[in-house]
């Protein structure tokens, strides 16, 4: 079985640098998805309310036989939970979903700075954090003005911000931010959406140099970058393709040249502008 590198986060508590993702997969399908991911060798797993499919998630665990201890599960909370009191409801039910009595990481899914009800909500997650619910707190989707808050306003840093990362987007400024405050940089959809980037000319190049498929080499850029990544696939053989990328390297050279395709380019919402219930 592949071993995954371990990401220790400013508390002290490691997570995998590579989890799987359950994004859009269909609560009636992540059960077998999951299972899948845990046999190739995955150990986080990646999930939120909105994606509702953590029922799915929790009944893949449960039946996996592998020991709580050994894995790692994130869910986030929604939009319409932000709050001090909604957030603390939301992580009841979440952990009731996934039938679990503590959770490894949660997160606060977009800051929605327009509601400004971001930092009541982040102190919600704290007070979880102290009363041991949970092992670490972070976010998603927060830029640094958002970042700078927390860290002004609140006691506990966030040990990870979740963002969009993919070389068509690097995220550089945001990535020097969290790496001055030891945020630890999570990237969502790292292989960018709509098969673009994996078309690019640069990337199935080193993908032909390296013996590799185009999706190995973005991934192998990430972890070279220092990102915890989490592809989502429900097909698995793609599953195990994603995880199968411990084998080579990449020259700083190759690095710097996929971080150069950097066009500033979305697939996702604005995080200055999304708010969406």
């Amino acid at each position: 079985m592949t071993s995954i590198p371990l990401t220790k986060l400013a508390n002290g508590v490691e997570m995998p640098q590579l989890g799987y993702g359950v994004f859009q997969v269909p609560n009636d399908e992540t059960k077998a998805a999951v299972k899948a991911a845990l046999e190739a060798g995955y150990r986080s797993i990646d999930t939120a309310k909105v994606y509702g499919n953590e029922e799915g998630v929790g009944q893949a665990i449960a039946e996996s036989g592998i020991a709580r201890d050994d894995l790692f599960v994130t869910t986030k909370l929604w939009n319409t939970d932000q709050g001090y009191d909604e957030a603390l409801r939301a992580f009841d039910a979440s952990l009731t979903r996934l039938g679990l009595e503590q959770l490894d990481l949660y997160l606060i899914h977009w800051p929605l700075a327009r509601r400004d009800n971001y930092v009541a909500t982040w102190k919600a997650l704290e007070k979880l954090y102290a009363d041991g619910r949970v092992r670490a707190i972070g976010v998603s989707n927060f830029q640094p003005a958002h970042l700078r808050r927390v860290l002004d306003e609140g006691t506990v840093a966030p040990a990870v911000n979740q963002i969009e990362l993919h070389p068509y987007l690097n995220q550089q400024e945001l990535r020097a931010f969290h790496a001055e405050h030891a945020i630890v940089t999570e990237a969502w959809s790292p292989l960018a959406k709509g098969g673009e980037l994996l078309a690019d000319e640069v990337v199935t190049r080193l993908a032909g140099t390296h013996g590799r498929t185009p999706a190995q080499i973005v991934l192998r850029w990430h972890l070279q970058l220092g990102n915890v990544v989490i592809p989502k696939s429900v097909t698995p053989s793609r599953i195990a393709e994603n995880l199968d990328v411990f084998g080579f390297t990449l020259t700083d050279a190759e690095v710097a040249e996929l971080s150069a395709l950097d066009r500033g380019l979305r697939t996702g919402p604005d995080p200055d502008t999304f708010d969406a219930a």
